[in-house]
């Protein structure tokens, strides 16, 4: 993990020895690897027409919302952008629901209206899910209020990407949480490229973590592919706005595989770049090579767990298939204005 960096820049020493059981160790394979299977599921999907319209695969990311998910407490709130089912699934959501949801069909989290960028589940405290780039900061800001206004302790964990990091929507929220010493967490997922442009094209400083350094809002680089590097900063900066010390940013540098969605030929980077991420830098091998080097697991038990998960990830799709889709009337249901 990189050193933790104030608003100003500063940084302080840096944390090393990361650890964890092998129990969580496992739990932590298991839980990003059922991202990548029911992602790599989706694609398929998608290829056979299935799912329609927009759809945002986060495959290669799966480290950050794990490890942030490791640290978090009953009641906290998470909010996203479009590249959103890792988040769902880290939450808990039923992989049945949200596949069911992405092909527009009646047992779908939305009751197959809202399809990717558009699932809920207040049972899961997930607040969507947003299309619109940035929206969901205020939004997050918004729900941190109202942990505040209740005095609940709960934390309000608001991600974006690198390229909603430039939205003007998004300072005005920083100003406003850092003002009012809101309990949330702003998670800045650095894939580099936002939709396809790098990051050193579109951001006079690249270092994310330090957007919030007008208001005084503290911040940390972070290895986004590693989880248990994710689970240790996100433990400081929950803890940070939970003690009622306001906000708190966290730059999660990591990378996506596939393209910005389904329809992009990602045609800005090479090959030879994707794979050499994959190659070195995977969080999955990352956290596999940990369980080998501890002694927790050999290759059988892993094998094991990825036949366990293709299963369930099978059984979200034939579900999905199978559900029948929404009725023409449902066009009049949950419309609140």
């Amino acid at each position: 993990m990189a050193g933790k960096k104030t608003g100003n820049g500063k940084e302080s020493p840096q944390k090393s020895n990361l650890t964890a059981t092998g129990d969580e160790l496992l739990k932590y394979y298991r839980d990003m690897l059922l991202i990548r299977r029911f992602e790599e599921k989706a694609g398929q999907l998608y290829g056979m027409g299935h799912i329609g319209g927009f759809c945002h695969l986060y495959i290669g990311q799966e480290a950050v919302v794990v490890g942030v998910e490791a640290v978090k407490k009953q009641g906290d709130e998470t909010i996203t952008g479009y590249r959103d089912h890792g988040h769902m699934l880290a939450c808990g959501m039923d992989p049945k629901g949200v596949m069911a949801e992405l092909t527009g069909r009646t047992g779908g989290y939305s009751k197959g209206k809202g399809g990717s960028m558009h699932m809920f589940s207040r049972e899961a405290e997930f607040y969507g899910g947003h299309g619109i780039v940035g929206a969901q900061v205020p939004l997050g800001a918004g729900l941190a209020f109202a942990n505040q206004y209740r005095g609940d302790g709960r934390v309000s964990l608001t991600y974006f990407g690198d390229g909603a990091s430039n939205q003007g929507q998004i300072f005005e929220a920083m100003n406003m949480a850092q003002l009012w010493k809101l309990p949330a967490v702003f998670i800045i997922e650095n894939n580099q490229y936002a939709m396809g442009t790098s990051v050193v094209r579109a951001h006079s400083d690249t270092h994310l973590y330090r957007r919030g350094a007008a208001f005084g809002i503290p911040g940390t680089e972070v290895d986004g592919m590693d989880v248990l590097a994710v689970r240790e900063a996100a433990r400081d900066a929950i803890t940070h706005a939970r003690d009622g010390e306001g906000p708190y940013i966290l730059e999660m540098k990591t990378y996506r595989y596939r393209g910005h969605s389904m329809s992009d030929p990602a045609k800005y980077r090479t090959r030879e770049e994707v794979d050499d991420v994959r190659e070195h830098n995977d969080p999955i091998k990352r956290c596999e090579q940990r369980i080998f080097d501890g002694g927790f697991a050999n290759e059988a038990a892993l094998k094991e767990i990825d036949k366990e998960i293709k299963a369930i990830v099978k059984e979200a799709a034939d579900f999905s298939l199978e559900s029948p889709e929404p009725s023409p009337e449902e066009l009049y249901t949950d419309v609140l204005a």
